[in-house]
């Protein structure tokens, strides 16, 4: 079945302003694992885990043959082996999706496993840390997989002119969403001797209750979701079948492969700042005390949810006056910034809220500009599985970064060093981004088969 054209598709499609709420909504309920979880508790909640089984951060916590892993380096290990199980299954995935007409149905089941696995993580302890480890890659799985579905929406949803400011508003409104979840976090950690609880139990009743907010406010937005049919057949069997011809149709379209490319690089090097940001806290400031760091972990990242809020807002309206890639040029130039004054300049608890409000100011900005500008390079029938191979490289589901940062960790012992090695990612990125030229991409998109 031959692709219609993107362009004239696009201008088609007829905005339902409720079905568009809703849509943005659910990013009001999915921000409990990536805010929550994702971004406050997980890293530093491993590295505890592992300090505690080994014995030190330092220590070797397990060897496979004669490659041995410190515990300080077992949070960005676990993001990268999440990254590896997830680049051939997602892309797949969305593939599948393209032609089962099951986008809102894969949504609701992924939501509500996610959020399961989420709460699960409140029985890890003591030296659980395998256990603790497994959880995170399974939701990381299946989150990766549910945000699959949800961006591929977005081309459903409303016209090419409008996906700056819709996808802008979906991720402001997921800051939201997070923001609140973290304030009641840390409402429950500042009042835990009030209420007769340890911090590490306080913690525990954080990961159910970014379970329950993700599973209660999500299946609420997507039953006001409506299903998409397939606007193609299978070819080659669903599945991986399917996207090896999603892959070779990619591969006569060089502007948007040079865009993904560009993509997996910064994306992957936001990711793992973002994912790694509470474990390099932590280490640096607080000599890996993951309890001690929570209250102000938690207060830091809810000061990044709400300033990100406008921060979506405002490059939405920059990008109307430079343009879209423009914009997320400026954005990545910022987060350059932000990297080398993390190596250089933070060694106090002010410095690092210095370092939060211009992170938080960029943060959304170059998420919604991205995930806009890659829905107008996707050819029509094919919406999920790009989306899939989106996520591979969105979220700290792709593995440079991570693996970048811990073989520097396991090599020197330095976080400092890890997180200065990320810039060449972004520079590279913001390299391919320039040179790639974004109409030329629209009509490969359009002319796909």
């Amino acid at each position: 079945m031959s692709t219609v054209d993107a362009g004239s598709a696009a201008a088609e499609v007829q905005e339902d302003s409720r079905e568009v709420s809703r849509w943005a909504f659910y990013g009001f309920a999915n921000h409990g694992w990536t805010g929550a979880i994702g971004t406050v508790l997980i890293g530093p909640w491993l590295l505890a885990l592992a300090k505690h089984a080994a014995g030190g951060t330092k220590h070797t916590l397990f060897s496979i043959g004669p490659l041995h892993l410190a515990a300080s380096a077992f949070p960005s290990f676990a993001l990268t082996v999440a990254a590896l199980l997830q680049m051939p299954i997602l892309p797949a995935l969305g593939a599948a999706a393209d032609t089962l007409a099951a986008k809102r149905r894969i949504l609701m089941i992924t939501c509500a496993a996610g959020s399961a696995v989420a709460a699960l993580l409140a029985t890890t302890a003591g030296g659980a840390w395998l256990l603790a480890g497994a959880l995170f890659i399974i939701g990381s799985l299946l989150f990766g997989a549910n945000d699959v579905v949800y961006n591929a929406y977005l081309p459903h949803l409303v016209p090419r002119n409008r996906r700056n400011a819709v996808s802008s508003r979906g991720f402001a409104v997921g800051y939201l969403g997070s923001g609140l979840l973290i304030a009641v976090d840390l409402a429950i950690l500042q009042l835990r001797h009030a209420i007769g609880i340890s911090e590490s139990t306080a913690v525990r009743i954080c990961f159910t209750s970014a379970g329950l907010w993700w599973a209660g406010f999500g299946l609420y937005a997507i039953a006001g979701l409506r299903e998409r049919p397939a606007v193609r057949r299978a070819t080659g069997g669903r599945g991986f079948g399917d996207l090896r011809s999603t892959l070779r149709q990619l591969a006569r379209m060089p502007q948007t492969r040079r865009y993904l490319i560009s993509y997996l690089l910064f994306s992957d090097a936001i990711s793992s700042v973002i994912g790694l940001a509470s474990t390099y806290v932590t280490h640096e400031l607080y000599d890996d005390d993951a309890t001690r760091a929570s209250p102000f972990l938690f207060a830091l990242i809810l000061l990044i949810q709400f300033i990100a809020i406008g921060g979506s807002l405002l490059f939405a309206r920059i990008a109307g006056w430079v343009g879209t890639k423009r914009a997320v040029l400026i954005s990545l130039v910022i987060w350059c910034f932000v990297v080398i004054y993390a190596y250089s300049a933070l060694h106090t608890k002010s410095e690092a809220v210095a370092m939060g409000v211009v992170l938080a100011v960029v943060l959304g900005g170059s998420q919604a500009l991205a995930r806009s500008l890659f829905s107008q390079m996707v050819p029509r029938g094919h919406e999920a599985a790009y989306f899939g191979m989106y996520e591979i490289c969105d979220r700290g589901t792709s593995w440079i970064a991570p693996l970048l940062f811990t073989l520097v960790v396991n090599a020197t012992g330095s976080f400092r060093q890890a997180i200065l090695s990320l810039i060449v990612l972004f520079v590279a990125g913001f390299v391919l981004l320039a040179a790639t030229d974004v109409d030329a991409a629209r009509t490969e998109a359009a002319g796909a088969t």
